[in-house]
């Protein structure tokens, strides 16, 4: 009697936990996009009323309003791409909200692309290269035969968007660029990187100039809160440990709501509501003028996964946030001895030393409220050992994945870990000039420092991140510039002494 009371005590504890997550999460989302509107909006207005008043045509922008998403680079400058995270977005989405809080305004060569806000970290690489070179988006034969991009009568196969012109079309060795991730964008970096040094994009193994894709078309790269190992939050929010791989989800969870919601945004396939966000999934056909009406919508939403789509075959982005799926991507991509690597591990809650409760060291106060209680969460958070679920590696230990920021643990944000550790060194918060006496930079080894703030704290509100929002994206563009030239000489840095 006593255990069925504690269990029907902590399902509904359970239940309540999980109706209070979905209204967080989904109010905060409408907030988003109700700000993205009313901004956009207010500009029309303005433009409206200054357009009467003969002070600006009325097509033309005005102060502020987003152009950048049509900018062309032409090479004389190394740009920085900054690739945002999971539910991010690029310029010319959200009424020109930026993800990264107008951080891209501190260089004159930056480009932030809009890549697929839930779609898997393949897809979103491959989009990636297409954004940046120009043509359509190929997604791979044998990728899209396997995942079902789109069932046979739906007739798409394996394209998506075109670029009619690339962003950076002169892309090449010659011509080589930076890049920053934030959250999921670190590893679709890494596997664009990987990409390259294989020559996976049919039709661009040389360019005009003869150039082969190589990983010496990326200089740098940053990751920031970059989940490089995956995160114990997946498997909190509902994916599956012991099935599949980490591929699938409870049928009660965090991340059932996100499905339901973004296969309904898909299918209802409103030109306004796609002006503003898009989760990314088009090419899987999900539109109810290709799926086949309510019966395909049917099928999106049958079960846990759906009988077809993206989260049946478990080709979005959580199967690659879980340790499972970070493993199978880090197992094939590689730290390459021509790039510079750095990483910012951000750090809001902790475990005290005796195993006690969470404690975030810089004061709850700070903390997002869409993350204070999954900080605590995942302090506590320990992997169903048993039952015929191995460890997702050799040597797994869940006290090293208890620090964490509210979405990703610390431990995965250093270098690449699992299933075999990159090179990496931890280094002082601030970097030594040039002859300061530090170290000089090695390429092909990951430097990092830890970072007291939670996983938002450099995207979307800038005011949040204060002070250090600044330090942490000057030393960011700071250390792009220094690596402009291969042959210039690396920068220094203090190493964090071993105590």
């Amino acid at each position: 009697m006593r255990n069925r009371v504690r269990a029907a005590l902590l399902s509904a504890l359970g239940a309540a936990e999980l109706l209070f997550s979905a209204v967080v999460h989904v109010g905060y989302a409408f907030y988003i996009f109700g700000t993205a509107v009313a901004a956009d909006v207010f500009a029309s207005l303005v433009k409206s009323v200054m357009a009467r008043a003969g002070g600006v045509a009325k097509d033309a922008a005005v102060d502020g309003e987003d152009e950048a998403s049509t900018a062309v680079l032409d090479g004389s400058v190394p740009p920085i791409v900054l690739v945002h995270g999971i539910f991010g977005f690029g310029k010319g989405r959200l009424g020109g909200l930026s993800y990264f809080a107008g951080a891209e305004e501190k260089d004159a060569h930056v480009l932030v692309p809009d890549l697929g806000a839930l779609t898997s970290v393949h897809d979103r690489a491959r989009e990636l290269f297409y954004y940046l070179k120009g043509g359509r988006v190929d997604y791979g034969e044998s990728h899209s035969a396997e995942h079902n991009h789109a069932r046979a009568e739906h007739n798409h196969a394996r394209y998506g968007r075109t670029y009619a012109r690339g962003h950076y079309p002169c892309w090449s060795s010659a011509h080589p660029a930076h890049f920053v991730g934030h959250s999921a964008g670190a590893q679709v970096i890494r596997l664009l990187h990987q990409m390259l040094h294989d020559g996976a994009f049919q039709g661009h193994e040389t360019d005009d100039e003869g150039h082969v894709t190589s990983e010496r078309w990326v200089l740098s790269v940053t990751s920031l809160s970059g989940a490089l190992n995956g995160s114990t939050r997946a498997y909190a929010d509902g994916m599956r440990p012991e099935v599949a791989g980490g591929r699938t989800m409870r049928a009660a969870c965090l991340l059932q709501v996100c499905r339901v919601g973004s296969v309904l945004y898909h299918w209802l396939d409103v030109p306004f509501l796609n002006r503003y966000y898009d989760f990314g999934f088009g090419h899987f056909g999900m539109s109810r003028r290709v799926a086949g009406g309510v019966r395909g919508l049917a099928g999106l939403l049958r079960g846990a996964n759906g009988a077809w789509g993206p989260f049946a075959t478990g080709d979005w982005i959580l199967p690659d946030l879980t340790i499972h799926g970070a493993s199978r991507v880090n197992a094939r991509v590689r730290t390459f001895p021509g790039t510079f690597y750095f990483s910012y591990a951000t750090r809001c809650a902790a475990r005290t030393p005796g195993g006690g409760a969470a404690v975030p060291p810089s004061g709850s106060m700070g903390i997002h409220p869409l993350l204070f209680l999954r900080a605590v969460q995942m302090s506590r958070w320990r992997y169903p050992a048993g039952a015929g679920t191995p460890p997702p590696y050799e040597g797994y230990r869940d006290e090293d994945w208890e620090d964490n920021d509210g979405a990703l643990n610390t431990f995965s944000m250093t270098h690449p870990r699992v299933p075999v550790e990159h090179p990496g060194v931890m280094v002082e918060e601030e970097e030594e000039e040039d002859g300061g006496g530090g170290r000089p930079l090695r390429p092909g080894v990951w430097y990092y420092r830890i970072v007291e703030a939670d996983h938002m704290a450099f995207i979307i509100n800038r005011r949040r991140g204060g002070a250090l929002f600044d330090q942490v994206y000057d030393s960011i563009f700071r250390n792009c510039r220094r690596l402009d030239s291969r042959d210039a000489a690396p920068p220094t840095v203090q190493i964090r002494r071993s105590s």
